[in-house]
């Protein structure tokens, strides 16, 4: 049978954090947990945004916990700052949905100098899974998602001496370059979470093609080019809606039978049920891993050591 939220465990007691929850995926995954009982964190650029997500789910969810924090994942500033604040009060964490991100977006820079894609997509990710890591080890069950795209597989290697693809930009090289680089990054971060013997598992996400707020504003950041127009005229079409498009990510954070390393997505690739898949060999080299955690530590200055203890936090 088709996996639906139906299939979601409880979640009383336990904290989840999702970025980008003010809207698509990230309010749906946040909305979901918070129906099941997760206290439920809401990260997120835009607190406007943010606010009326938590009034969406409370209208529908008068009972769930939620706490809406600003977090921008372009700045390794606001992220330093999520995460102390965040620690402050929470002492474990269960979840974390690595949700956000942004789309085939006209050439930028973060605040920190960045390629904004890469640096949103993949590294703002790195360095909040890295501070978060302390707390999530005091779990005794954490799971961390990282949200990937089909679009991986449109990318050649990564260049370690050009990440910010300097004069070699192109809006959909960058997003295929960054969603190649969440789903390496979940699987280095399981790779060395195993070798530690830790109970933190890290898994993948791929949503499919779905009809969220990501091809819209995408359209209008460039301007509404003819590639941009044509995936969100299709996804207004024929995409899956919001919810279900979610459910891989979900799937991956609650279901008891999944395990680190894994991959869930639609069982049809870009639409249907979440299923997991297979992750293939040319996915998961180990030398592609190993650079890429190497360039993420030197471009954010984090060296996101797991000791086998798992519980002192990277510096």
């Amino acid at each position: 049978m088709a996996w639906t939220v139906a299939d979601m465990p409880d979640q009383s007691g336990r904290v989840a954090v999702v970025t980008g929850a003010n809207s698509g995926l990230g309010l749906e995954t946040a909305r979901e947990l918070g129906r099941k009982g997760a206290l439920v964190v809401m990260a997120a650029r835009n607190l406007e945004k943010a606010a009326a997500a938590e009034e969406d789910i409370r209208s529908q969810i008068p009972e769930a916990t939620l706490e809406v924090r600003q977090l921008d994942l372009g700045s390794l500033d606001s992220i330093k700052t999520f995460a102390s604040g965040l620690l402050n009060v929470h002492d474990r964490i269960d979840i974390l949905v690595n949700n956000a991100g942004m789309m085939a977006t006209p050439e930028g820079k973060t605040v920190d100098g960045f390629e904004l894609q890469f640096g949103t997509n993949h590294l703002g990710h790195f360095a909040l899974t890295a501070q978060l890591m302390p707390a999530l080890f005091r779990s005794e069950a954490a799971r961390v998602v990282t949200v990937t795209s089909t679009a991986r597989h449109f990318q050649a290697r990564l260049n370690a001496d050009n990440p910010h693809l300097t004069g070699e930009y192109g809006p959909w090289r960058a997003y295929g370059q960054s969603k190649r680089a969440n789903a390496h990054f979940a699987l280095e971060l399981d790779r060395r979470l195993k070798a530690a013997g830790a109970l933190v598992e890290s898994l993948v996400a791929h949503p499919g093609f779905s009809n969220t707020n990501l091809q819209a504003q995408s359209s209008r950041s460039t301007g509404g080019g003819r590639t941009q127009k044509f995936f969100h005229n299709a996804a207004q079409r024929v995409g899956m809606n919001q919810a279900e498009g979610a459910l891989s990510q979900l799937r991956a954070a609650t279901d008891p039978s999944a395990t680190g390393g894994e991959l869930y997505a639609p069982r049809w690739v870009n639409s249907g049920p979440p299923v997991r898949r297979p992750v293939l060999p040319i996915s998961r080299r180990d030398a592609d891993l190993k650079e890429l955690w190497e360039v993420s530590e030197r471009e954010t200055g984090i060296s996101f050591d797991i000791p086998q203890s798992g519980l002192s936090p990277p510096r």
